[in-house]
């Protein structure tokens, strides 16, 4: 750290450390030699000094000369006896040391030496007995005396002549060693010296190093401190202790404090608020203790900070944390965000106005729908009915006319809606096998005759490969090809609109285009840079030969952009114009061809409705309708009303309108799946003039099997009349009569009837299970829907089963409000499924 206490960079030590190493190991390596050899050195002088100190040589020489004294004494022709004996037992003194002595264990180790040795102790034995007689035997026996004596003489001299070139021999490898020694001796203080003639380079050009990095730190030093005093965040350094060491200049403008006034003051006390205090002292404790680290180097954290007057206002933070020789520190981050936190709140707020107003418009068509579709029922409903009595020419024509304008009007409304969908991302499209060649024939088919009209000719053709079937929204489709193809038609007189479909193929992402070119009026630039915007008309003056709303082209452009398409338009004014559209191309195979239902009207069974609607004009137009086609039909006012009729009689369809006073048609439902009365298990099918998507999914939630959008035609009642009167077609959305039938023949009837009767009663077990109050644990949930789930597909149950899956897997997914609404399903389907199982 520099004297403000910021941290240092910290330099490369890698080679320093390895040069420092080698220097050190290098040197000891040197001082062991040097220390060995001069040990060496003493051992060998030593030994020379002791081998001069028992004066070997002078030993064995002086060994010769006491065995002549002793010689002469005994060829002496009068010898003095005691003298004689006093010779011979110093040359056996001095020969025993020989033979004794460690100093002479070289000479005896050869074996020249070795045998002479034999030979003289062998001679000197003999000698013994007659030294040690008396002075007369003694005497006596001189001669024989002489006789060993003379045979000693050779013996001796040879041995000391051994001794003295043996130990000559050792002399001289001793001072050869000693030379050696001090040579490496030599060699190792000379490389002792070139070591630390080479450790002192080294060390020499490691100062310059640590210097040159000690001034570049002190470079980098300045460098931090100069962007810590720019910085426009504040940056505080406290040690692990939590003083402060650090206080930049940015710091002291967002907290007020001065850094003199705060260095070595605890950091909690200075800029944490009180109500984190005890947060922030844990926090420091932790690290203290265990190392533990929650905000420390976790990036960005927003809290709130203290100033000096107590004010509270918001951070951003970010902690890292540094290791320096004083110990760990601590760098913080703080950036003042109450302008941020202020504008985030403004956006937020703006965002929740933006979602109230769509939610308003959303509510306010929703609402407005209803209300115009509401009269707009009555007043089809009434042309419908008219048109049934006798009606002279003149009234016909009148009467079609009000048809056509209230057809438009639905037309219109329903594309409010459209846009509405997709603003609101609701606009569901679907993906089935579409015949585009006959879809665009149809359109073709369809406006011939507005094109005879205006003296246009109308064609289409494919232009290179043919594709006719491909996957895309059939409807969606046919709107946009209808709005495209009707406006070239409308718009030109006397002229040609031609429609071209190509394959383009050559792209990683195949494209289907299509063109609609005529060669009518044409389109200014800045109409067409609007021409698919809401309500741009292209002409918008009272006496324009051509109406309509604007929103067709937008709608088209929505459209195919939800099918991932685009939509433009090229055009010369004067000249005509080419709309183009591109949608991706994926073939799809041909659908099946489906069997054209030939139901008779004599064939269909009358039912007894139950049609709960609180406007009397629909009420009246829908029973009309009822009633012509042979049903019964039973009225209620409102929802409350509906719900009693339902608990006390049996229909076979109810008719439930959804707004309405007392009790919505919505709670209205609940409360007959519920109650489990007579129609609890009837067919309840919303009867709405709510075309949002969203709303109309809540209904199917809610218990209801189906939806009727207002205004109601005779036709969508009599298919709906139709479908619920063949009873056999209803039941298979609940019981898979095939299965159920394989069921029954594998078991026999009577254990079949006995499994059944079983598995109602653990169908209505799990239900009364699942409808009490108590808490469940959501694996039992799961546990005992699983199980149930596996007998319906035994019997056949397949809505009920497919529903208990979705339990299942609603439970192991802990989406407890999905629980809630597929427990109440549950009970819905099997008010459907028990009658149809007895059957």
């Amino acid at each position: 750290m520099n004297q403000k206490g910021l941290p240092l960079p910290a330099p490369s030590k890698f080679r320093t450390r390895i040069g420092r190493a080698f220097i050190v190991v290098a040197g000891l390596f040197a001082l062991g030699a040097i220390a060995y050899l001069a040990v060496s050195v003493a051992r060998d002088i030593n030994q020379l000094g002791s081998a001069h100190s028992d004066n070997v040589q002078w030993t064995l020489s002086q060994t010769n000369v006491e065995f002549l004294e002793y010689k002469l004494r005994v060829e002496h022709p009068e010898p003095d006896i005691t003298e004689l004996r006093q010779k011979f037992d110093v040359f056996y003194s001095r020969m025993n040391t020989v033979r004794r002595a460690s100093v002479f264990e070289g000479l005896r180790n050869t074996p020249e030496a070795s045998a002479r040795l034999v030979t003289i102790f062998t001679l000197l034995d003999a000698s013994v007995p007659i030294i040690d007689s008396s002075d007369d035997e003694l005497q006596r026996r001189l001669p024989a005396l002489v006789a060993l004596s003379d045979q000693l003489r050779p013996e001796v001299r040879a041995l000391a002549n051994s001794g003295l070139k043996v130990f000559a021999l050792a002399a001289d490898a001793q001072r050869s060693r000693v030379a050696n020694t001090m040579t490496k001796l030599a060699a190792a203080t000379t490389a002792l010296v070139a070591v630390l003639a080479w450790a002192i380079l080294q060390l020499n050009l490691l100062n310059r190093r640590i210097y040159r990095r000690e001034r570049e730190r002190n470079q980098t030093a300045k460098r931090m401190e100069t962007v810590m005093g720019t910085s426009l965040d504040g940056v505080i350094v406290s040690d692990a202790e939590g003083r402060i060491t650090q206080f930049n200049p940015a710091a002291e403008q967002i907290f007020g404090h001065r850094a003199g006034d705060v260095l070595g003051k605890d950091i909690g006390a200075v800029i944490v608020p009180d109500h984190m205090r005890d947060a922030h002292d844990a926090g420091m404790e932790r690290i203290r203790r265990h190392g533990e680290k929650r905000v420390v180097g976790k990036g960005r954290v927003k809290l709130e900070a203290k100033r000096k007057d107590g004010t509270i206002f918001p951070v951003e933070l970010a902690i890292q944390s540094a290791t320096t020789h004083q110990g760990e520190i601590f760098i913080a981050f703080l950036r003042d965000i109450t302008a941020q936190v202020a504008a985030e709140a403004e956006l937020v707020s703006a965002r929740d106005r933006a979602l109230a107003n769509e939610k308003l418009k959303t509510d306010f068509l929703s609402t407005m729908s209803h209300e115009i579709r509401t009269p707009l029922n009555g007043l089809l409903g009434n042309m419908s009915l008219l048109r049934d009595t006798a009606l002279n020419p003149e009234q016909a024509k009148y009467l079609g006319h009000m048809e056509t304008s209230g057809r438009l009007l639905m037309s219109h409304i329903s594309d409010v809606l459209d846009i509405t969908r997709y603003d609101a991302g609701k606009l569901n499209t679907r993906s089935e096998p579409v015949n585009i060649s006959a879809l665009v024939q149809d359109i073709v088919d369809n406006q011939t005759g507005a094109a005879f009209q205006h003296e246009t000719s109308l064609e289409w053709r494919w232009r290179g490969p043919r594709y006719d079937w491909i996957l895309s929204d059939h409807d969606r489709l046919q709107h946009v090809m209808m709005n495209i193809i009707g406006n070239a038609v409308k718009f030109t007189r006397r002229g040609h609109v031609a429609v071209r479909l190509e394959a383009l193929e050559a792209a990683a992402d195949p494209r289907l285009r299509i063109e609609i070119e005529d060669d009518g009026p044409g389109i200014s630039d800045d109409m067409r840079i609007r021409i698919f915007d809401d309500f741009v008309t292209g002409n918008t003056s009272y006496d324009r030969d051509v109406g309509g709303t604007g929103l067709g082209l937008s709608i088209a452009k929505r459209f195919i952009t939800a099918l991932g398409g685009q939509i433009g338009v090229e055009s010369d004014l004067g000249k005509g114009c080419t709309f183009w559209i591109e949608l991706p191309l994926i073939e799809a195979t041909p659908a099946p061809e489906e069997a054209t239902a030939q139901t008779q009207p004599d064939m269909q069974r009358a039912l007894n409705i139950l049609l709960v609607e609180d406007n009397e004009i629909n009420r009246i137009v829908a029973r009309e309708m009822l009633q012509q086609e042979g049903h019964s039909v039973t009225e209620a006012y409102d929802g409350k009303q509906g719900a009693d009729l339902a608990k006390l009689y049996r229909f076979d369809l109810i008719l439930m309108d959804i707004s309405m006073p007392v009790m919505d048609g919505r709670a209205a439902t609940r409360r007959i799946r519920n109650e489990g009365g007579a129609s609890a298990s009837a067919p309840i099918i919303a009867v709405t003039a709510n075309a949002m998507a969203d709303e109309q999914a809540e209904f199917l939630k809610d218990g209801m099997d189906g939806i009727l959008t207002k205004p109601v035609s005779r036709e969508a009642l009599k298919a709906l009349l139709h479908s619920k009167a063949d009873t056999d077609e209803d039941d298979l959305a609940y019981i898979n009569a095939q299965h159920s039938q394989e069921a029954r023949d594998t078991l026999g009837q009577d254990a079949f009837a006995k499994l059944t009767a079983r598995f109602v009663s653990e169908v209505e077990l799990l239900i009364d299970w699942l409808n009490d109050d108590k808490p469940k644990d959501l694996l039992e949930i799961a546990s005992k829907a699983h199980a149930v789930a596996g007998s319906a597909g035994i019997f056949g149950a397949v809505q009920l089963r497919e529903t208990l899956k979705q339990l299942e897997n609603a439970a192991k997914t802990g989406d407890k409000s999905e629980i809630a609404d597929l427990s109440k399903r549950v009970n819905i389907v099997w008010l459907k499924t028990k009658p149809l199982m007895q059957k």
